[in-house]
């Protein structure tokens, strides 16, 4: 009864307060508890952030609610800082950590990932029984599944150990030292740049004389207004104002486009 009372009296402070009585004692799991309670929303709103990311929330929401505790632990109040902003960094390295040592790096379907865990299992135990490398059909009548389903899983299983893109080809052929990246195609940047160029081309025909000139020069140039404004006998302010009238321009009719 006196716990309760005293968990009960607890409830009534305010929560800096809580902090302080917890740092003079670790030990008071009753106020470790009441902290723990009103910060659960933390837990909440930061795990909410991965969900749909190939992995359960309520896992995610264990290791928020762990880090957390581990979080009221470490804060110390004296250093001034709110505990909100102390343990977020600690809440999110956490989750990270997770997701890096538990989950696959591509969203495989659970049913793959646990057949993919059977046949680890049955390489190991048929090797060592075999004396030799088991084959998928081996492998499939041990589980007592069929072939396909092991080669699915077993191409799957990449995306738990992805293979580096600075890895080079394990046959003896001349392609030997090719890297897997030079294999992979990319796209032409100056098909970008054309596309570009034609935009800014047919923007340039709408504007006068001079703003074609103010243009070219601050954007093309890289001149300064005073540079410009020297050069055309006008004021900076002048420049200053067409060069906004030109941005403007070129804000419209960007979004026209898109």
């Amino acid at each position: 009864m006196k716990n309760v009372a005293n968990a009960t009296n607890y409830l009534d402070i305010d929560t800096k307060e809580l902090f302080r009585l917890y740092s003079s004692d670790k030990s008071n799991k009753d106020i470790r508890d009441i902290l723990i309670e009103r910060h659960l929303y933390l837990v909440n709103l930061l795990a909410k952030k991965y969900i749909n990311k190939g992995v359960e929330f309520d896992d995610i929401y264990q290791v928020a609610s762990l880090a957390l505790i581990y979080a009221i632990d470490r804060y110390d109040i004296e250093k001034g800082y709110e505990f909100s902003s102390f343990a977020t960094p600690t809440i999110i390295g956490e989750i990270k950590k997770y997701f890096r040592d538990k989950v696959w790096t591509l969203r495989v379907p659970r049913r793959i990932q646990e057949l993919s865990k059977k046949i680890s299992e049955a390489k190991v135990i048929l090797e060592q029984k075999n004396k030799k490398h088991p084959k998928v059909k081996d492998i499939a009548n041990y589980i007592g599944c069929t072939e396909e389903d092991v080669l699915e899983a077993m191409e799957a299983s990449y995306g738990y150990q992805p293979i580096s893109l600075d890895s080079s080809n394990n046959d003896d052929s001349e392609d030997k030292d090719i890297t897997l990246i030079d294999k992979i195609g990319k796209e032409e940047s100056s098909f970008g740049n054309i596309e570009q160029m034609d935009f800014v081309n047919k923007f340039i025909e709408n504007l006068n004389e001079l703003e074609v000139k103010i243009f070219k020069d601050r954007f093309f140039l890289d001149k300064t207004q005073s540079a410009i404004a020297k050069e055309l006998d006008i004021s900076q302010m002048t420049v200053s104002r067409l060069e906004r009238k030109i941005v403007e321009k070129l804000r419209k009719e960007y979004e026209k486009n898109l």
